[in-house]
């Protein structure tokens, strides 16, 4: 498995792509441009990712220093294109700024990678020995609740940085998603392991959000094989939009997955298998 990102907006005409996903050698990341505030969510996203730097961001104040070392230019422009916009744009641009989430993973070394996280974009790592995943995120649950997003204008809120440090092997893959790929992949695992997460699908269920349906139709199904029918699926059209287009709609019709953008990454940890 090569490492490999894909991305698409919304399956609706006129719909822009928010979302930004990136895949280099040692790194994936995926931004969730949020356009219920402000404008160039979509720009902002996408700037974030051509931005990331090749080293691990660690602490909160790493990753305002480095927002203070880029935001600039990228404010610049889209001031000058709200002027352009008119009056109301321009207010609404200097009023909002622009905002996205960020996950990003940096493979470290042979057997570690260091992940950061603001926001409800989230990055995994599963082991096809243990069958075990985790990841960056709290509970299932928490999807319902605002995300912590990043401002190309302010500083931003310590309390939404999270980081940390994961051990990887040849049975591991590292792969990144936006938040409601990253619902379905989580909620799919812990159908699949039921009476281990019982109580956790219970409690994001009774928060009577738009997930509860989701987790509902993903109850209903007779059998869950994360590894076959998910994890696998997804690594395998990570390197083709079509493909991946493809397999969201499905689960789009299946009534598994939230109407939205949707971005997916995986990190290559040089084995074959996958």
């Amino acid at each position: 498995m090569k490492t490999s990102c894909v991305s698409i907006g919304k399956f609706e005409p006129g719909c822009i792509n928010e979302d930004a996903a990136l895949a280099r050698d040692n790194v994936i990341a995926v931004s969730d441009g949020a356009g219920g505030g402000g404008l160039f969510a979509e720009r902002w996203s996408r700037y974030l990712l051509d931005h990331l730097p090749d080293t691990p961001i660690c602490s909160a104040e790493e990753l305002d220093s480095w927002i203070e070392q880029i935001w600039e230019p990228f404010y610049n422009q889209c001031e000058a294109d709200a002027k352009q916009m008119g009056g109301m744009s321009l207010e609404k641009f200097y009023d909002e700024g622009s905002f996205a989430t960020l996950i990003a993973v940096w493979r470290t070394s042979e057997t570690t990678c260091r992940w950061m996280s603001f926001g409800d974009s989230v990055a995994f790592c599963y082991d096809f020995a243990t069958h075990k995943l985790i990841h960056t995120f709290g509970c299932l649950g928490d999807f319902n609740n605002p995300p912590y997003l990043i401002n190309c204008k302010d500083e931003i809120n310590g309390k939404g940085f999270k980081s940390g440090e994961w051990n990887i092997n040849e049975h591991s893959v590292v792969f990144a998603a936006s938040d409601s790929l990253a619902h379905y992949i989580l909620m799919m695992y812990e159908v699949s392991r039921n009476d281990t997460y019982a109580h956790e699908l219970q409690e994001a269920g009774a928060r009577h959000s738009k997930n509860e349906n989701y987790i509902k139709m993903a109850q209903a199904l007779p059998t869950v094989d994360f590894e076959k029918g998910v994890l696998y699926k997804l690594l395998n059209c990570a390197n083709n939009q079509t493909n991946f287009k493809r397999h969201i709609e499905s689960l789009l019709r299946k009534g598994l997955l939230a109407v939205d953008d949707y971005s997916f990454a995986a990190l290559a940890i040089n084995n074959d298998k996958k």
